[in-house]
């Protein structure tokens, strides 16, 4: 039984998880938003919102702990001086998560984990084609040719 046991497995080991999350942390704070299944974003969450609370504290030994843990310098600038003031009035509460489906090949939920604040719109950073669209593209390079 799972009695008090924290966290989702994920499938990985130990390492590998801690390496995922660092991966997803950097990338998560850098984009300002990360598109991810629902139980990853979960998790997360929390690895974030640490960082954030980390960004606030504007220590050399804060920074170390961020550097520790977010694999790029320029990204721990960007919390350190971008982030974090735009978080300074905020008690926690630094992220959101938007359910945004099913992934079409193994139907796993997926979400969008994004900064609160962030103007951020899903489906406008992601551009989609009909087949009309890709039709008319070939029908009008035709043409010029």
């Amino acid at each position: 039984m799972r009695h008090r046991r924290q966290g989702r497995k994920l499938g990985r080991n130990a390492s590998h998880r801690k390496a995922l999350f660092r991966n997803m942390v950097t990338d998560f704070l850098d984009k300002e938003h990360l598109v991810t299944t629902v139980a990853k974003a979960k998790e997360l969450r929390p690895v974030a919102e640490k960082m954030i609370t980390l960004g606030k504290k504007e220590s050399l030994p804060a920074r170390r702990r961020a550097l520790s843990i977010i694999r790029r310098k320029a990204v721990v600038r960007k919390l350190f001086d971008d982030l974090a003031p735009r978080f300074a009035d905020r008690n926690g509460g630094y992220t959101r998560i938007v359910r945004l489906g099913f992934r079409r090949g193994d139907s796993a939920e997926i979400a969008l984990l994004e900064l609160v604040g962030s103007e951020f719109q899903a489906l406008a950073d992601t551009p989609t084609k009909d087949k009309k669209d890709k039709k008319e593209e070939k029908e009008s390079k035709e043409d010029k040719e």
